[in-house]
């Protein structure tokens, strides 16, 4: 799906719940992911501090020479990771034009594979 037709569909809720009182809002989830890179940033040695529910900032890095969508997952200013490459266009394009993204922890599973440890939810609000 066009990354573009789903922030329309997402800001016409915004424009829709504008009105409502704070624990009226609409918050629209726009993606579940996994964390990756997770073994290679913060995440690994601040594995047990990690609670599902923490808030999570997601910061874009525009001149990643690796991927030009790149989106940095930080917790409490820590780089845990990335948004995986295959799920980022969409939310480095929101970002790139100031829509409003929350992120959180949605689970922690303890794995021997690091990319399955940490997954979380972007929503639009």
């Amino acid at each position: 799906m066009d990354p573009r037709r789903i922030w329309r569909v997402a800001l016409l809720l915004l424009v829709a719940g504008a009105n409502l009182q704070a624990e009226e809002r609409i918050r629209l989830l726009v993606q579940n992911s996994p964390l990756a890179g997770f073994r290679y940033h913060a995440g690994a040695a601040l594995g047990r501090e990690l609670r599902v529910g923490d808030a999570l900032e997601l910061a874009r890095e525009p001149d990643n020479p690796h991927d030009a969508n790149a989106i940095a997952v930080r917790w409490r200013g820590y780089k845990l990771g990335y948004v995986p490459r295959s799920e980022n266009a969409a939310l480095a394009w929101g970002l790139d034009r100031g829509t409003p993204l929350r992120a959180r922890i949605s689970a922690l599973t303890e794995h021997p594979n690091p990319a399955r440890r940490v997954r979380f939810e972007v929503f639009v609000e």
